[in-house]
């Protein structure tokens, strides 16, 4: 078993914070009508992608009916039908959509994570929760050593991917205000931001598919 691998089996049986895991197991036996047939995933959803990745793509947290549903980063909503046709566009995937664990997409030196592995009430996980799962994260990071870009989703990932990073290297301060296709060098690496791929965004036109297909045709120069 590599190191990704154990550290996978670790964040699977992650019961740090009750109110998510109260959650994400209350969701997993309600259910949203549309899936009523399927048994939910409803455990922390762990990074998924190539070991050897490049781009390291930050979200926030599961979705209810998303990735707690499926137990894949950004598969089942809508949400990640938006990431995966841009990383499809780009390169980084095989396919377009992301249906399930077992839908054969694979992606190519990419990786998905985010700071906080269990889906939140409301999409808002507390400062404490981001904090319990902070070592999860970083050791993840750490162990993901091909890395040239991080593309972070919105401000929640950014702030988490900066405090992650400022544990292991200097970072410039102050802390360069979030906004939509911001890009930082920061030595070996570069940062960039997008808006986060909600339907909030996308459903309003705050986010448009060519948006997002800028930042990762950036992040693809970038990885090489």
């Amino acid at each position: 078993m590599t190191a990704l691998e154990e550290l996978t089996a670790g964040v699977i049986e992650c019961r740090r914070c009750p109110r998510l895991v109260a959650w994400r197991e209350q969701v997993a036996l309600e259910k949203r009508a549309a899936y009523a047939g399927e048994e939910y995933w409803g455990r922390p959803v762990p990074g998924f992608g190539d070991p050897r990745a490049r781009l390291v793509v930050v979200g926030l947290a599961p979705g209810a009916h998303g990735a707690n549903r499926t137990g894949r980063m950004f598969t089942g909503d809508r949400s990640g039908d938006w990431l995966y046709r841009a990383l499809f566009r780009t390169g980084f995937a095989t396919q377009s959509e992301s249906k399930g664990r077992d839908d054969g997409l694979r992606l190519t030196e990419a990786w998905i994570t985010a700071p906080v592995r269990c889906a939140p009430p409301r999409n808002r996980p507390t400062a404490e929760e981001r904090d319990a799962c902070s070592d999860w994260f970083d050791r993840e990071l750490d162990l993901l050593t091909e890395t040239r870009v991080y593309v972070t989703l919105g401000q929640f990932g950014y702030q988490a991917l900066w405090r992650s990073l400022g544990r292991s290297r200097t970072l410039p301060r102050p802390r360069p205000r979030f906004g939509h296709g911001l890009e930082i060098a920061l030595g070996d690496v570069t940062l960039l931001t997008s808006y986060h791929v909600s339907q909030q965004n996308t459903f309003t036109g705050r986010l448009t598919e060519d948006m997002l297909d800028a930042v990762f045709s950036r992040a693809a120069a970038l990885a090489g």
